[in-house]
């Protein structure tokens, strides 16, 4: 018999759906609150790297949507001008007969995941938050932002990187910074070369273009925004041509295809990490809300789907809830750390221009990492 009979989950995102549903594979009754009123996720796509790839089949996702996505096996490293520096070959994790990476939209990656939770019986509410709790040996009472109750054998904060879970757990001592950048991404038809995810690198900065689909792709930048500055949504278009006035070759054409400005999506980078233990009592944090960074090494989701499938593995392993907690803590901590500052460290070395910093070095480093088993 397991520990635990039932689970709220806050947080209807990547990581809170994920872990929705490898919690009902293994016989948990969960319960799933998410603050937004209408379930939509903002953005355009999402790289999952090949540990990513693994770990998704183990959910049972991945044929769910392969025909949705874009399979791809290497990641090429250029220069700002297009010229190739270095080609790094995916692994197969998942198995030979499914590919080491997938690019997806993240709509496409949401209706998957909802539709799964929702089929194998987690029960979603919506506009609906945590408001407070109050927990003893055997369980936690919640009260929710509509007035309801609840009582619940573990409480996951799954929302993300202003948790209010993590607020209500360790108050204000651990609260989201501006990193000094921000992201800038566009959709764009797919062109025929960019059947892998490209990375273009040099002091004029750093873009990407990842496929999504046989016909979409979507181009991303970094860069700098000293003072974390509010932009005009209406000048968006403008804003991004200008980060990327640096680039030649294929994303120096693509530039002057962004006009739209409600076709770029912004977002300044902000982080946050729990640098102890993520649970208090009943009460764990997992994915952003534990340990929210940027996307330069394309691992922040990846981390919380990681943490869905130890979360449930460590739940029906025997001994304690406490033992439990403790066995996820040992295998998800150090890995998220990692991640969490060597992606830190990317940015900080695009701020600086450094000409000394090993990109590819650093990439090689996290797919070691990172196919390690967890």
């Amino acid at each position: 018999m397991n520990t635990v009979s039932n689970v709220l989950i806050v947080g209807g995102g990547i990581g809170g759906l994920c872990a929705a549903i490898a919690l009902r594979r293994k016989g948990i009754a969960v319960e799933l609150v998410e603050l937004k009123t209408e379930w939509t996720v903002y953005g355009v796509g999402i790289i999952q790297q090949s540990n990513v790839v693994r770990e998704m089949h183990r959910l049972g996702l991945l044929d769910a949507y392969l025909d949705a996505a874009y399979a791809f096996e290497d990641v090429a490293i250029y220069t700002t001008d297009g010229q190739p520096l270095a080609r790094i070959p995916g692994q197969r994790l998942a198995g030979p007969d499914y590919p080491a990476n997938v690019g997806i939209s993240r709509r496409a990656l949401h209706k998957v995941l909802s539709e799964t939770a929702i089929e194998l019986g987690t029960q979603v509410r919506l506009g609906t938050s945590v408001e407070s709790f109050e927990q003893d040996a055997s369980g936690v009472d919640v009260l929710f932002s509509d007035g309801s109750q609840g009582r619940y054998g573990l409480v996951v904060g799954a929302d993300g990187l202003f948790s209010k879970v993590r607020g209500l757990l360790f108050g204000d001592k651990y609260r989201p910074r501006f990193t000094g950048q921000s992201v800038w991404r566009h959709n764009f038809k797919r062109v025929a070369q960019i059947d892998h995810l490209a990375n273009y690198q040099g002091p004029s900065g750093n873009a990407g273009l990842v496929p999504l689909a046989d016909d979409l792709m979507y181009l991303f930048t970094t860069s700098h925004e000293p003072g974390n500055p509010w932009m005009d949504p209406a000048g968006l278009a403008e804003g991004l041509r200008q980060r990327l006035a640096g680039f030649g070759g294929g994303v120096g054409e693509l530039r002057e295809q962004i006009t739209d400005s409600a076709e770029v999506v912004y977002k300044p980078l902000e982080a946050v990490f729990v640098d102890e233990p993520w649970y208090r009592g009943r009460v764990l944090l997992i994915g952003d809300a534990a340990h929210a960074t940027t996307p330069h090494l394309g691992q922040g989701a990846g981390m919380a789907i990681e943490d869905a499938v130890v979360l449930a593995e460590e739940l029906t392993a025997g001994g304690s809830l406490a033992e439990q907690l403790q066995r996820f803590m040992d295998r998800r901590f150090e890995r998220c750390k990692f991640i969490a500052e060597k992606s830190l460290l990317a940015g900080e070395k695009e701020m600086q221009r450094d000409p000394a910093f090993d990109r590819i070095g650093l990439v090689k480093q996290m797919l070691e990492v990172t196919a390690r088993p967890i």
